[in-house]
């Protein structure tokens, strides 16, 4: 009994503990006690290093590669494809001459039958026409020496006709004048048989060397169907039309000839793709820290060496990329070419500037902004400058110690927005520099269409927005593997280059602010 009666009791406690709860939750709320918590930081002062994020590919610096024989290209070769029926393992090590690979036999076998057939044709002609010509030359040349016969006799008869009538004569010089008439038509109609008759034998003759020439080209392209090893080294299989890696069955042709290559892997480059907004930031000569997914422990040094000037659209994108090569420095044997890489490349050294986190940047479509407090929390307009993985640089409008906040407040769009010159500032900025870059695509394609004809004029675009008009925050790819997997996503106007290469984590944007 007494146990059933604390149970009783316990119960009793805890329906009035919940209770309590519900009802206080309730108080608190209609009297507005509730806050919602803000995380805050200062504004830092400090040396500040830029970045610029992007993933990219290895490749070998130098490499032999190893085509399909030179022989497919032949004008008489008919072959837009052929299959590759055998390979090597990847990354088999060979010496020059060694196998590398065999390419579709049959398909060179047919050809070669039917070339052959189309030689025998030819030849059969060509005797034809020599048969011909020498019947129909000897029967002409009979023809012409009857008629000379006939002159000859016409002019044998006028002559024996002088003591003849007046009547007489007039017959034999008539019979004499239509006999040399008749011998001079058929001197001419000799000389065009002749010409007639040689120009069929030439044309026949032309016909059995071009289908000799054909036989020939296949023959050799027969004998070349064993595709060696040009030099020693590592073979690495290339990539057909379709972006896939070539394999036994694939298919390659005189206009995607390359099956393999020969990478010198003593030197490696790392291609990579930066976005417009940022590529104005990349400069020859920059360092960067190159890590490889495949070895997430292992991080390469390495400088840009080369930086493209015309922009393109990759496949399955839709905004517009610029070329960006990286030297990697010293070598290490486990590397390899298109294995995946993640580039840090360092954009500038600041010393003494104010700096935020990322966390605490947020954006409309065209502004850069961030809660603080100036007689109550507002939104702020700032003019960014460079970041890294986790902070940002900030040009104008805050100061050293002025508290930021890193999570949007409820209900952002009812707080003030200050700092609208800074917008003004960046957006005229932004025009110009969009002017300037129109201006000097259209000077570059002027350039392009008078150094080569024919190839049209590259169209003038807009040019970067500056440094003001941001990208869509930072949603990246996978980045590295491991440590060097890349940090938050980019605020508007900052967002890291290349395709992917940033953490998860995507900036937030304050509801009603599209």
């Amino acid at each position: 009994m007494q146990k059933n009666n604390k149970l009783i009791r316990i119960a009793a406690i805890g329906l009035a503990a919940v209770i309590l709860i519900f009802v206080g939750y309730r108080l608190l709320k209609n009297n507005k006690i509730i806050h919602e918590v803000l995380i805050e930081v200062p504004v830092q002062r400090g040396d500040f290093t830029g970045v610029v994020f992007s993933t990219g590919q290895l490749l070998a610096e130098n490499s032999t590669f190893i085509e399909v024989p030179k022989e497919l290209s032949s004008r008489n070769i008919n072959i837009f494809e052929i299959q590759i029926t055998e390979l090597v393992e990847e990354g088999t090590v060979v010496q020059q001459g060694d196998f590398v690979a065999s390419l579709d036999h049959s398909t060179v076998e047919e050809l070669l039958t039917n070339a052959e057939e189309n030689l025998k044709k030819a030849l059969q002609s060509l005797e034809d026409a020599r048969i011909d010509t020498n019947i129909n030359m000897s029967n002409l040349r009979d023809g012409l020496l009857n008629a000379k016969v006939e002159v000859e006799e016409k002019k044998l008869v006028l002559e024996q006709s002088v003591y003849e009538s007046p009547a007489v004569k007039r017959q034999a010089a008539l019979d004499l004048e239509r006999a040399e008439q008749n011998l001079l038509q058929l001197q001419r109609n000799y000389e065009l048989k002749e010409t007639q008759a040689r120009n069929t034998v030439l044309r026949a003759q032309d016909e059995v060397r071009r289908n000799q020439e054909i036989v020939r080209d296949i023959q050799n392209l027969f004998q070349a169907l064993e595709i060696k090893a040009p030099m020693p080294g590592m073979v690495i299989y290339s990539y057909d039309r379709m972006g896939n890696k070539i394999k036994a069955g694939s298919s390659v042709s005189p206009w995607a000839s390359i099956i393999a290559e020969l990478p010198d892997l003593s030197s490696m480059i790392s291609k990579t793709y930066i976005n417009e907004i940022d590529i104005s930031k990349i400069k020859k000569g920059q360092k960067v820290k190159v890590g490889v997914d495949a070895f997430p422990d292992k991080v390469f040094d390495g400088e840009v060496i080369s930086v493209a000037n015309i922009g393109q659209t990759l496949p399955n994108g839709d905004t517009k990329v610029f070329e960006v090569i990286v030297k990697l420095f010293g070598s290490d044997p486990e590397l390899r070419p298109a294995m995946t890489t993640s580039n840090i490349i360092t954009v500038s050294d600041q010393k003494d500037v104010l700096y935020i986190p990322l966390e605490s940047v947020f954006r409309t479509d065209s502004t850069n902004y961030v809660f603080t407090y100036k007689s109550g929390l507002v939104r702020q307009i700032v003019d960014l400058g460079p970041e890294n993985s986790s902070h940002v640089v900030v040009n104008r409008g805050l100061e050293e110690g002025q508290i930021v906040v890193m999570n949007a407040p409820a209900d952002p769009e009812s707080l003030p927005l200050l700092g609208t010159d800074i917008y003004e500032d960046l957006l005229k900025k932004a025009e110009e520099a969009k002017k300037e870059a129109a201006e000097r695509q259209q000077r570059e394609a002027e350039e392009s269409e008078a150094d080569s004809e024919g190839f049209g004029q590259f169209p003038g675009g807009p040019g970067g927005p500056g440094g003001f008009q941001g990208g869509q925050p930072g949603q990246g790819g996978p980045g590295g593997q491991g440590g060097f997997q890349g940090g938050q996503g980019a605020p508007g106007g900052m967002s890291a280059g290349g395709q992917g290469g940033r953490g998860g984590e995507r900036r937030i944007t304050p509801p009603g602010s599209n």
